[in-house]
């Protein structure tokens, strides 16, 4: 089985380890426009070659594109012109609607599988691609129903090779979901660490006060700007909703310590409490 991954960062990468390591492929070939990167996937051994978008789209079997998701309406489109109706074309972005969106109508789009690996650290480029990142974690496959059935099989083998769990739904719910689960998640933490940073202006007592509690909340905000914008732009109605009820619900933190109504405190807490029934 020949791989191609365009886009050879955090994700391709690990993608790229987790293919090798399982068997599954045989041979990866490498595409970036990034000329450092593609080197040193290639000096690290993430990928056999490294060859243009159009020679990885008639050399590999199953292309996945990890580039960021403001790339992939028109790489996408790009690949499902160039590709052999035997190929398949999968992308890794973390969201989902506007690609569809632009595959729609598109003479080879059941070629092409929506999915969203949910995995992830705070690093990025070749060199932070890891072993076992995707392992026991969560795939998503988007508007299913729009891919050939073998390019499905083709996808679902991808995955499981990389010992990951599938989940099934539609493009907008999918855009919604990870809204409240992973979006906000990184903009709070955004939040916290440019919060810290003004408030303390002596950096080595964050570097020796930071305890387990700050550094896991402020790991996200060591994250790339270049892959977190375009997500934030594609999917702004639904981070701004739920930004919306962040502030709302930190509000009413500051007004219950304004009145010190530390019972009310204690009942949010409690409350809080409960995600840990579903993580």
């Amino acid at each position: 089985m020949k791989i191609g991954v365009i886009g050879l960062g955090l994700i391709g990468g690990s993608m790229a380890i987790g293919l090798r390591e399982s068997g599954f492929a045989t041979h990866i070939i490498g595409t970036d426009q990034n000329p450092e990167h593609a080197a040193k996937a290639l000096e690290l051994g993430l990928v056999n070659e490294i060859l243009t978008l159009e020679k990885t789209a008639a050399a590999a079997d199953i292309i996945i594109v990890t580039t960021p998701v403001n790339t992939l309406n028109y790489l996408v489109p790009r690949l499902l012109d160039l590709i052999q109706p035997h190929q398949v074309v999968l992308d890794a972005g973390s969201t989902k609607h506007p690609v569809i969106e632009a595959v729609e109508g598109h003479p080879q789009r059941a070629r092409f599988v929506a999915t969203h690996p949910m995995a992830g650290t705070e690093y990025s480029g070749p060199t932070a691609a890891i072993s076992g990142l995707f392992r026991g974690k969560r795939c998503v496959f988007c508007n299913a129903e729009s891919s050939d059935m073998d390019a499905l099989q083709a996808a679902k083998a991808v995955y499981e090779a990389l010992e990951m769990n599938i989940t099934y739904l539609e493009g907008a719910d999918h855009d919604l979901h990870v809204a409240y689960i992973s979006h906000i998640s990184h903009i709070a933490s955004f939040a916290l660490a440019l919060t810290v940073l003004e408030k303390e202006k002596q950096e080595e007592r964050i570097f020796e006060l930071a305890g387990g509690g700050f550094s896991s909340t402020a790991r996200l905000a060591k994250s790339n700007a270049d892959t977190w914008i375009p997500i934030f732009t594609q999917n702004r109605d639904n981070v701004l909703d739920v930004l919306d009820e962040f502030i709302n619900t930190v509000s009413q933190f500051r007004t219950i310590l304004i009145k010190k109504d530390f019972k009310r405190f204690e009942e949010l807490i409690r409350l809080a409490n409960e995600i840990g029934r579903i993580i």
